[in-house]
């Protein structure tokens, strides 16, 4: 009778062993894909559908960095641009096509410490020569600047949006 126990319970155990090894190539039905890298341009999407005066108007690559800071060591690794639309490019400074004069920036780093390094030395910078003056707004490793020409009010859109991306 114990032989007969031991081999049925041998039998279901394979049986079981068996089941599971045919299923492990599938997944789940309900699994959730896994989550994208964020990046600036899916950035720039989500915060362009909560402020919608934001357009996208360039997208930075190394070659056309003005800052010669994409994929450097501690850098951004992705970067655009966008415009406000209620800034007036007669108003600015710096008009020039990807200035944050004219809206902003979104810079994505590697890791949440180079998005706020970037962010403390903008800061740093730009302390004394108001012209030059912006909003910095850092969620997780990205980077959001926002030109100062927009109200505090305005630029208060951005801060809300970028606290929520991801």
């Amino acid at each position: 009778m114990n032989r007969t126990l031991t081999v049925a319970a041998g039998a279901l155990l394979l049986a079981g062993l068996t089941a599971c090894s045919s299923n492990s190539g599938s997944s789940p039905k309900n699994a959730a894909a896994p989550a994208k890298p964020l990046t600036a341009s899916t950035a720039f999407q989500q915060l362009a559908a909560a402020v919608p005066q934001a357009k996208l108007s360039g997208t930075v690559t190394a070659a056309n960095d003005p800052d010669h800071l994409l994929g450097r060591p501690g850098q951004y690794t992705s970067k655009v641009t966008f415009t406000d639309s209620r800034i007036k490019a007669a108003d600015v400074v710096d008009p020039s096509k990807g200035s944050v004069d004219l809206g902003g920036e979104v810079e994505v780093f590697g890791d949440a410490a180079g998005a706020k390094a970037r962010a403390k030395y903008i800061q740093a910078v730009t302390k004394s020569l108001p012209a030059l003056a912006e909003y910095d707004y850092v969620h997780g490793a990205v980077l959001v600047r926002v030109s100062h020409y927009l109200t505090p009010a305005q630029a208060a859109g951005y801060k809300s949006a970028a606290a929520h991306l991801g």
